[in-house]
């Protein structure tokens, strides 16, 4: 076989580096450096960029937190007013106003703080959360003085009511004493009455008589000389005993009474008699007593009245017809 020399090959010598691409390198970097500034300089701007967007939208978000808060203030003091009106219009009056009237001021007092709070807050654009907490405790401040408004109230009216079921109490047990008390007044008078008619003097048989001059029954009236009344005074044990005037009177048909016998005194006026007589009465029967009147005028036919009174008492009225 034929055998070929290899001769090795001779290195090349390293061209030196020209004038042209240093600049071009020079260039590169100054372009990479500049990269780099410009992107630090955009991450910081739009870092800057970010935070600050995301702090308004975090305030903005805040903002309407309390324009929430503010609102459901409002709504709730709205309510509160409402309730506080309601209670008003309805409560029932109470003694001691001057409890209603203090708890009332407080109640006026501290609604007024709440409504300028609310205004304020109402012309403000931004409101802060230490505002919004203040009127929120002014609310719940408001909120336990209608709470004790009312319960003062309701507890000053069930006093009241109390004190008005005691007096209709005492006011029923005043009339069912007053009621016992008037029947008792009538009992003792119906009983006053019943001693004083039981000690009242009876009579019983009384007759008129027309008498002629002779002292004998006449017929006819107008020829009668005299009146004669006749009757008899019963046992009575509870009348007192002792001398009795009895007074007679007799009317004629006419109404005209027969008088000539004076006067004498009943119920408090004085009474004309035609005559009387004095009986001692001693508890026992008087049979046949009799008065006579003495005819002093014409008299006619027809019916005559006679009364006895004695005592002060009207013993009897009886009315005869003679002819």
């Amino acid at each position: 076989m034929e055998q070929h020399n290899v001769q090795p090959e001779t290195p090349q010598p390293q061209q030196p580096v020209g004038k042209d691409q240093k600049k071009l390198m020079l260039w590169i970097i100054i372009g990479l450096a500049v990269a780099v500034v410009g992107l630090a300089v955009w991450f910081i701007v739009a870092s800057t960029t970010q935070k600050k967007a995301l702090e308004e939208a975090v305030a903005l978000k805040e903002q309407a937190e309390l324009d929430m808060a503010q609102k459901e203030l409002q709504n709730d003091y709205d309510a509160l007013n409402n309730e506080f009106a309601i209670f008003e219009n309805s409560r029932q009056l109470v003694i001691d106003d001057s409890v209603k009237m203090a708890l009332t001021q407080k109640y006026e007092t501290a609604r007024l703080q709440i409504e300028k709070l609310n205004q304020e807050l109402k012309n403000q654009k931004n409101k802060s959360a230490r505002e919004i907490k203040k009127l929120k405790d002014e609310i719940t401040t408001l909120r336990n003085l209608l709470r004790h408004y009312v319960e003062e109230i309701n507890r000053l009216n069930q006093e009241n009511q109390q004190l008005r079921d005691e007096n209709a109490q005492i006011k029923g047990r005043n009339e069912e004493l007053s009621s016992r008390v008037q029947e008792t007044a009538r009992r003792n008078e119906v009983l006053s009455e019943r001693m004083t008619l039981a000690e009242k003097l009876n009579v019983t048989g009384v007759n008129l008589t027309a008498l002629n001059k002779k002292g004998k029954k006449e017929k006819k009236v107008k020829k009668a000389a005299q009146l004669m009344v006749t009757f008899t005074i019963p046992q009575n044990n509870s009348t007192p005993v002792g001398e009795k005037t009895i007074y007679l009177r007799i009317v004629s048909p006419s109404g005209q009474l027969l008088g000539g016998g004076g006067s004498f005194s009943f119920e408090g006026a004085s009474l004309a008699c035609s005559a009387k007589k004095v009986v001692e009465y001693a508890g026992e029967e008087i049979a046949g007593v009799t008065i006579y009147w003495d005819v002093n005028t014409a008299l006619t036919a027809g019916t005559y009245t006679v009364e006895l009174f004695a005592d002060n008492y009207r013993l009897a009225s009886r009315s005869f017809e003679l002819n």
